[in-house]
């Protein structure tokens, strides 16, 4: 039998004897999984202290509810480490509806302190003047900045898909920037 089927096996048998109620048996379990919870907690939820805390939670669960185990379907460090994956990602999604919460109820509380329906118009009229001076500029320089500022390209990813230079469309990119501020400041 290979080394590390022996040890799957061995920590088997010392979860079924704690399951039996052998307290010396399942510290041999802690000893055996423990760091492989702790590891696993630590990836997903990004946190040591948090993942300590799923770790002893976890560990107390495996003898609380040894019993459960069953070779049959599995090595013990699998169920284990199944147990560990559940409870940090129980962990994660808790943690992520609790700030859910307070953020829409941080949203429900705030009031506006401006007139909703004249930010709605002057964001339009803003928009408006933005497109009418981008409409103004030339191909050249338009692309470039609706590549970058409406589609979130870099540079670099702008360049490529025009098929031109870094540097020339870094340069055309800053005239083009200079050309739509004097415009939106002209009041065009």
């Amino acid at each position: 039998m290979p080394q590390g089927r022996a040890n799957e096996t061995a920590v088997d048998e010392l979860l079924i004897r704690s399951a039996q109620g052998d307290h010396e048996a399942f510290t041999g379990v802690y000893d055996a999984l423990a760091d492989a919870v702790m590891g696993l907690s630590f990836r997903i939820l990004r946190n040591a202290a948090q993942a300590e805390e799923v770790t002893q939670d976890v560990m107390i669960e495996i003898w609380r509810t040894a019993d459960r185990f069953e070779p049959a379907r599995g090595t013990a460090r699998a169920w284990v480490l199944t147990i560990a994956h559940r409870r940090a990602v129980d962990r994660v999604r808790t943690a992520q509806a609790s700030a859910d919460r307070e953020r829409r109820a941080a949203m429900l509380s705030v009031r506006r302190p401006f007139d909703e329906v004249a930010e709605a118009v002057e964001g339009r009229d803003e928009r408006r003047r933005v497109y009418r001076c981008l409409a103004r500029l030339g191909r050249v320089h338009r692309v470039p900045l609706v590549l970058a500022y409406y589609e979130g390209l870099t540079y670099l990813e702008v360049a490529q898909s025009l098929s031109t230079p870094p540097g020339t469309v870094k340069s055309r990119m800053r005239t083009a920037l200079r050309k739509l501020r004097a415009c939106l400041e002209g009041g065009s």
